[in-house]
């Protein structure tokens, strides 16, 4: 059931040869400077400086040390690019790829050729061979979501599960998901059934986190700080207002009004602003201190994420599934991430951050903060894409450049770019690891932690 708005209130070595001279001795040979290493993964995303409150909240709701919490952020950083290049490298034959233990030391890939694992433990995964790619399983998710008619929230909940190599089905009854499996055409070998009481609802409710105001009826929370051009606001989920909406700040001071916003189908929205407000890279951590975003970079699944909002403040959880279809009240909503960071109404919209990487905005969920939750965000770099927004981060002034015009196929700051997707820069192609919004300081040579040359 839906949830209302809460009320307001390499370069190579040259050598040099010896000059020799006759009569004269040989001139010392000159040694070349050594070469810059390429920054790590976790170099390029921030995962090796987190904020301390993101490492507070790990420790309090993942259960770990200080350390643990440290080594995770960069196990986490550095198997995302590892499963982008083994995603690349097996095309049509990638299953998914997760990580696993306390600080997710593990990363698994997943093929449906067994040849293929001397390949993926070269490239530091551990190999798993299951019998559908990731693309039949999608296939088979899309053929649910389009099976479901005015009675979904009996099935609210559909997802991938790259772990079991299965479609999850959540229904109220198991006779309501052999239904829509039926009526869907997909075989049920593929589905795995999830019987549950749980219906998710929209979370109604410039830092991420701050509770804002909709013409002065409803409350939700600020995801992003962002820019379109030279105008100023920030990112938020679309059920919290419609095009043309009025908002007022956390401080109840007039602040801007919905440019676009979409919601069931997807739940994305942004907000500009007036020159009272200034859109900033930060997001609320504990006790009010601030987490600096640093770019989009999508974590996988089985990473920590920590979610900030304006009815329970900072919590941790875990990436569980992306690509997620989930039907509220108010219809389906697809492509959104399942976790288990809690939440409650009036968190809506407010930021969800693995490390200092943006991921998305809060969309719904079930349970709350005492008892424990299952919530879900609309990622952010659809939401960037979709608009022709840049997201604030810490990395510079101004966040990323916006979109240059330039020559199709060609890199670009303010570009979303996805695994697998070519590139060309100064006549050298790449492909992209992981899913992200480019930044001028990640140009392909400069980040191969989300860059290939091909």
């Amino acid at each position: 059931m839906a949830h209302r708005h809460v009320s307001a209130g390499c370069a190579a070595l040259t050598v040099l040869g010896a000059l020799v001279l006759t009569g004269l001795p040989a001139a010392a040979a000159v040694e070349p400077p050594a070469p810059t290493p390429a920054p790590s993964a976790a170099e390029t995303l921030g995962a090796k400086s987190p904020s301390p409150m993101v490492l507070r909240a790990m420790e309090r709701d993942l259960r770990l040390t200080e350390a643990q919490a440290r080594t995770r952020l960069v196990n986490e950083a550095e198997a995302g690019t590892r499963a982008g290049r083994l995603q690349n490298a097996l095309g049509k034959r990638f299953a998914g790829a997760w990580v696993s233990g306390a600080t997710s030391a593990d990363l698994t890939v997943a093929s449906t050729d067994i040849a293929d694992t001397p390949d993926i433990e070269a490239g530091g995964a551990r190999a798993v061979v299951v019998d559908t790619p990731l693309a039949g399983l999608k296939a088979a998710k899309t053929k649910l979501d389009r099976a479901v008619t005015g009675k979904g929230l009996q099935t609210p909940v559909r997802y991938v599960d790259v772990r079991t190599n299965r479609v999850t089905l959540q229904a109220t009854s198991r006779a309501a998901a052999d239904t829509l499996i039926e009526a869907a055409g997909v075989d049920s070998a593929l589905v795995d059934v999830k019987v549950s009481a749980d219906r998710p609802r929209a979370l109604y409710d410039i830092k991420g986190g701050d509770a804002f105001y909709i013409d002065d009826t409803f409350r939700c929370s600020v995801g992003f700080g962002v820019t379109k051009g030279d105008q100023q606001g920030f990112a938020t989920a679309g059920h919290c207002g419609k095009a043309g909406a009025k908002t007022a700040g956390f401080n109840q001071v007039a602040q801007g009004t919905f440019q676009a916003s979409v919601f069931p189908g997807q739940d994305m929205s942004w907000v500009g602003v007036n020159g009272d407000w200034t859109a900033t890279p930060a997001v609320k951590g504990e006790g009010g201190q601030d987490v600096q975003t640093a770019g989009s970079v999508q974590a996988l699944a089985g990473a920590a994420v920590c979610r900030s909002g304006s009815t329970t403040g900072w919590h941790c959880g875990t990436i569980q599934q992306h690509d997620t279809s989930v039907t509220y009240a108010e219809g389906t909503v697809d492509g959104v991430t399942r976790t288990t960071v809690c939440a409650e109404p009036g968190d809506s919209g407010g930021s969800y951050v693995s490390g200092v990487q943006a991921q998305g905005v809060t969309s719904g969920g079930s349970g709350d903060c005492t008892r424990g939750g299952t919530t879900f965000y609309q990622p952010i770099n659809p939401v960037l894409s979709t608009y022709g927004l840049t997201l604030k981060t810490s990395t510079s002034g101004s966040g990323t450049s916006a979109p240059e015009d330039g020559q199709e196929g060609s890199w670009a700051a303010g570009r979303v770019y996805v695994v697998g997707e070519r590139v060309t820069l100064d006549g050298v192609a790449y492909e992209c690891l992981q899913p992200h919004q480019a930044q001028a300081g990640w140009q392909p040579a400069l980040a191969p932690g989300l860059w290939q040359r091909v």
